[in-house]
């Protein structure tokens, strides 16, 4: 259990670095002279989402291996987006504007249920695995 949530973490975290750099791609703004507004998009989402998904529930195994409840990922993204994104213009010194509030927050929301759904299909597949050498070994 320690080694899924260990899992789910730094997987959480690669999901939200490739939103950040698929989002500052798609405005032209990849490269090393933009790493420090890349950082001042990627560390306030990490916060907002660490500080609220363990609310949700999102790092306990019972809910990580239902898919009936990955729609609790859109309900806390909804939560931390607007945290994240006035964290970021307090960084930046700029205007928290609702527009970019709700894009960020689509875009992380699709990552992580992209992640999320991943993350799924490998945990029941191992646990699939197990159950049925287990099941071949009470027959042996």
């Amino acid at each position: 259990m320690k080694n899924n949530k260990t899992f789910l973490i730094f997987g959480d975290i690669i999901a939200v670095a490739i939103v950040t750099v698929v989002g500052f791609a798609t405005h032209g703004e990849f490269g090393i002279s933009f790493l420090s507004r890349m950082a001042a998009s990627f560390f306030p989402v990490l916060a907002g989402w660490f500080l609220l998904a363990p609310w949700f529930g999102l790092f306990d195994e019972q809910v990580t291996s239902n898919s009936k409840l990955l729609w609790r990922i859109p309900l806390a993204v909804i939560f931390s987006a607007p945290f994240a994104v006035i964290l970021r213009a307090g960084m930046l010194g700029s205007a928290a504007l609702p527009l970019f509030t709700l894009v960020l927050g689509s875009t992380t929301t699709f990552g992580l249920l992209i992640w999320r759904v991943l993350f799924l299909f490998l945990y029941r597949n191992k646990n699939g695995a197990q159950t049925s050498v287990r099941v071949q070994q009470k027959v042996d």
